[in-house]
């Protein structure tokens, strides 16, 4: 629909398609006007033309743009331009809940538990403003870079105070609660119920409910009882485990009452992982066996709400085990269903006196039980009228009475100036204030780093919850800063190199240590892992590097000292190889024998490696200096005669000697130059030495012209210290 480069509104500039939908297509752009990145989603084209589809799209817009909080993706603006329409948001730099899922396998508990919050406050600030989000999944939750969790895509919200929920259930049909399954009214409960199954996923790394097809699915929502997730994962703590089933309660009256509820029995389960707090939901007591029936009239809805008539016939929703468990025994019922519900037909009027029997027969249970109790009071009240003392107005006994009601179970009198110190712990920082000023107390806070409570809520109280305290008297309260530890997790370190995922670490203030380790799958000088995925600023990261497959290393032999003939012996039975060799003067070694060696790390190297040597030629030769010197006058015109200031000549000075096998060799002395036939040259040189060591030569006066020797001169050379 759009391409990169295109401006909307002359303002946002399109640079890149970021994802799709079922109705909408997200893109990242810049809005130039505020200089910022945001994500835009623009309705499909198909969908253009619908006034239906329209409708429900600006719905999203208008109830997402009345949520402002931190776990909930912010929108900018909602724009109609021309056949397009689309949303301005915020843009999160992240993964999805679901893709993180899938990269980890299963997160661990405390993980679990604090995206569960996140996303809790999120929809639980939804639900204040009257919004059910309705299609809560891990797909519509993104991580942020930061560890922030954010709830994305209120595309099926509407206001509660219209939702009658008449058209086809909409949901992804794998977190779909089962009223929604059914078609019928639904509301907060639902997103909890929603939020419960991927809490499952995350803790377990799989959905509860599988099928060949959507009906499936559903019906599996509508009647299966679900495996408890500690199946799949046995150190799940109990708290856990009963948080996510009463979440997933198949009656939204057995599940939590809001999310606020669920945040606070999250909270308890990091301080409390094997508490007994959860109340029981009838998703515990589907798994004794319980059978959950549904009409045909039901089905049949589900049917054509997940069956459009342009799809294929949906197949027969088979059962299948998931095991030796109460649920095994429970899906082996159920595969009986359709024998059974013949049967009911038939029996149908007698079931319905059956059941009016049983209320009857419960009802006067009841009320056997109410008579009894009424009696055991009013003889416990006569009882007392009978006591010993001075007639039914006993004053002493009235007095007794009156002190007990201020005495606690310790046998602790409270006192009118006292009160029981209440119990802050974990609430905001706010409400803690404000409950301790309705006990008449006054807060005291401080401030400090807490991996388990959020931030901004109370770590610790002193006094601590039941004792009594003054009035009007200071409890000191420690408040959560969060965390002050980096999240490496969310920096994506494996797909960097090891230098920029140092630069990083190191930019961010802490101190890493780089650990090599052998892989056979990974290539060499790349990351393998990094310890730990949590760190506070100044303290180690390290960072585990390839060094490659394995490969066998041998000793490196000594060859220092050694003949080059052992050397090489030496190498071939190490399976080595001679590099590089060289030779070089040395008056200790001796000539022929090996000076230094060059190869291998910490005295080993790879089977097959070179190793490089310099070998001795013995001690430097001196060679004995001979020197002569010489100092005379060349008269040019003695060679000329007369008229010889009228001639000029190119000469040149130069040493001549022989070498041993008669050669001629020659180094100038003074270099070419012209001068008339009247001058007179010097000869004058006090130090010549001698070119090759010989104690004879001659300096010669040379025409250049002609290479005729004017004049020369012999020397003996003499030999010098």
């Amino acid at each position: 629909m759009l391409r990169t480069g295109m401006y909307l509104q002359n303002r946002y500039e399109i640079l890149e398609q970021v994802g799709s939908g079922g109705m909408a297509v997200v893109y990242k752009a810049k809005c130039h006007k505020l200089n910022r990145l945001v994500a835009i989603k623009v309705l499909k084209e198909e969908f253009s033309s619908d006034s239906n589809f329209v409708s429900k799209f600006k719905m999203e817009a208008q109830a997402a743009a009345r949520l402002s909080h931190p776990n909930i993706v912010n929108v900018y603006d909602v724009i109609d331009e021309g056949d397009l329409h689309y949303i301005v948001m915020e843009l999160i730099e992240g993964v999805t809940l679901k893709a993180y899922i899938a990269r980890k396998g299963k997160l661990e508990v405390k993980e679990s538990i604090g995206i569960a919050i996140q996303v809790a406050q999120g929809i639980g600030a939804a639900h204040e403003q009257h919004i059910i989000h309705r299609d809560i999944k891990p797909q519509n939750m993104i991580i942020s870079r930061d560890g922030k969790v954010k709830v994305a895509d209120f595309g099926i919200a509407r206001g509660v105070s219209t939702q009658t929920m008449t058209s086809a259930a909409m949901g992804s049909v794998h977190y779909i609660s089962p009223e929604q399954a059914r078609g019928s009214y639904s509301d907060a409960r639902s997103d909890i119920y929603s939020l419960g199954i991927t809490m499952y996923e995350m803790v377990t790394g799989r959905l509860p409910y599988e099928g060949d097809n959507t009906v499936a699915i559903a019906l599996s929502h509508l009647e299966d009882a679900m495996v408890p997730p500690t199946v799949y994962n046995p150190e799940l703590p109990v708290s856990l485990e009963r948080i996510i089933l009463k979440c997933t309660a198949k009656k939204p009256e057995n599940r939590y009452g809001s999310a606020n509820d669920l945040i606070v029995d999250l909270r308890k389960a990091l301080i409390q992982p094997d508490g007994g707090y959860v109340q029981d939901s009838d998703a515990q007591r589907a798994l004794k066996g319980q059978t959950i029936q549904i009409s045909g009239k039901d089905l049949a809805r589900i049917k054509e709400q997940y069956n459009p008539a342009h799809e294929e016939p949906v197949r027969e929703y088979v059962r299948r085990p998931v095991g030796e468990t109460a649920v095994t025994r429970y899906q082996e019922d159920r595969r009986r269903t359709s024998e059974r519900r013949d049967n009911r037909r038939r029996q149908s009027e007698d079931e319905v006196n059956s059941h009016i029997e049983r209320l009857l027969a419960g009802a006067g249970i009841v009320v056997a039980i109410i008579i009894v109790a009424v009696l055991i009071v009013v003889f416990s009240k006569l009882g007392g009228l009978f006591q010993s003392g001075s007639g039914l107005f006993n004053k002493e006994t009235t007095a007794e009475s009156r002190d007990e009601s201020q005495t606690n179970e310790l046998g602790e009198t409270l006192k009118d100036s006292e009160v029981y110190m209440p119990d802050v712990l974990e609430l905001p920082e706010d409400l803690a204030e404000a409950k301790l000023k309705e006990n008449f107390l006054s807060m005291k806070p401080t401030y400090q780093a807490s991996e388990v409570v959020e931030k901004g809520c109370v770590i610790s109280q002193n006094p601590e919850y039941g004792t009594i305290v003054s009035k009007y008297s200071h409890v000191n309260v420690v408040v959560s800063l969060g965390s002050d530890k980096i999240d490496l997790t969310t920096l994506d370190l494996e797909n960097m190199s090891v230098a920029s995922a140092r630069r990083l670490l190191e930019d961010r203030g802490l101190i890493v240590q780089l650990v090599e380790e052998e892989s056979e799958t990974v290539e060499k000088g790349l990351l393998l892992r990094y310890e730990p995925e949590k760190a506070a600023e100044n303290s180690t990261v390290t960072l585990y590097v390839s060094t490659g497959p394995h490969v066998e290393l041998v000793a490196v032999p000594d060859l220092v000292g050694k003949p080059e003939s052992d050397a090489l012996a030496l190498l071939g039975e190490a399976g080595l190889t001679p590099g590089e060799t060289s030779t070089e003067n040395s008056d200790t070694v001796p000539k022929g024998n090996i000076i230094r060696q060059e190869g291998g790390e910490n005295g080993q190297i790879e089977v097959g490696g070179t190793i490089s040597y310099v070998v001795s030629s013995g001690p430097e030769k001196k060679q004995q200096r001979y020197v002569a010197s010489i100092n005379d006058v060349y008269d040019l015109s003695n060679l000329i005669g007369p008229g010889a200031g009228g001639a000029s000549f190119t000469v040149l000075v130069r040493l001549h000697q022989k070498e041993a096998d008669g050669t001629d060799i020659y180094r100038t002395l003074t270099d070419a130059k012209t001068i008339s036939g009247s001058t007179l040259l010097p000869i004058s040189y006090t130090s010549i030495e001698s070119m090759n060591g010989s104690d004879e030569g001659q300096v010669e006066v040379v025409d250049t012209d002609s290479g005729a020797v004017l004049k020369s001169y012999p020397l003996t050379f003499f030999p010098m210290d």
